[in-house]
């Protein structure tokens, strides 16, 4: 695995961002830059990355192609499409979107996330995002959330199935989809699962851990990697059985390059202790 994340600290150059990605020890990172960056600075930083032997591991779009309002749904769409072109172009092998919402918030909790009229939306739009621009290289995937489709491994089954192209795939996010008290108490058994079913078709892989609390209902929240419950040494072991070598393993969410640093030397020491092999 490629373990990584994303530059939190501002740069005004793609020097800049090199310097910055050489101190981060990443040996795979989201991409800076979008479809409408000058073509000097998408150079610049696909040559600072290829200096560094780091791979660009995903072109991300969040945008919402389902928003009730017409004219952002329309527009998520052409984002989303310039977006697929561009990792296309870059040969960057992930373009990583979610499904969208049927609400004002683009990631919000919605009950028409799950309506039948909105699967067939999600299908729609999946296939005419991958249909337009044909790509050869990269593939267009979703990242699961907990309340909206595809929540758990078996929904991205059905999904993959449905939309029914050859250039869609998967976005691992094992803990979006631990959006229960039961997914939590057993969450190496829920994750091994996710790995089982859609390994496969990984792309990309996040890598996060989860904390519960207990106020008087069950409260679920994301933190970094050595901040929550899970097994980190067995999550390790789930993910090496599972992913090809130079899977990119990224940490996310962090506001500042030290937390990243931080998390990134937990999971590392972990995989160290494991015999696992990072980057």
């Amino acid at each position: 695995m490629k373990l990584g994340g994303s530059i939190a600290a501002p740069f005004t150059s793609a020097e800049e961002w090199g310097w910055l990605l050489e101190q981060s020890r990443f040996a795979a990172v989201t991409c800076p830059v979008t479809h409408a960056a000058k073509e000097e600075v998408v150079a610049g930083v696909l040559k600072q990355a290829e200096r560094l032997g780091v791979t660009i591991a995903e072109v991300g779009v969040w945008r919402n192609p389902l928003s009730p309002d017409r004219a952002e749904r329309e527009a998520a769409l052409k984002f989303a499409k310039a977006q697929l072109a561009f990792a296309d172009e870059i040969g960057v092998p992930c373009c990583v979107n979610i499904v969208g919402s049927r609400g004002a918030r683009w990631d919000g909790a919605y009950p028409d996330n799950y309506s039948e009229e909105t699967y067939r939306a999600i299908v729609g739009s999946i296939r005419d995002i991958i249909d337009s621009v044909k790509p050869r290289r990269a593939f267009y995937t979703i990242e699961p959330m907990p309340w909206m489709v595809p929540d758990g491994p078996d929904e991205y089954l059905r999904l993959i199935r449905d939309v029914d192209r050859e250039r869609f795939a998967v976005h691992m996010d094992f803990v979006n989809m631990i959006s229960s008290a039961r997914r939590f108490l057993f969450a190496c058994e829920f994750i091994e699962e996710c790995f089982v079913k859609l390994g496969p078709y990984i792309k990309s892989c996040h890598a996060k851990d989860v904390r519960l609390e207990q106020p008087f209902t069950a409260l679920i929240r994301e933190v970094a990697p050595g901040e929550g419950a899970l097994d980190y040494a067995r999550v390790l072991r789930i993910a090496d059985t599972h992913l090809p070598e130079d899977m990119p393993f990224l940490l996310e969410h962090m506001e500042t390059d030290a937390q990243y640093a931080a998390a990134y030397d937990y999971v590392a020491g972990i995989a160290q202790g494991e015999g696992i092999a990072i980057r």
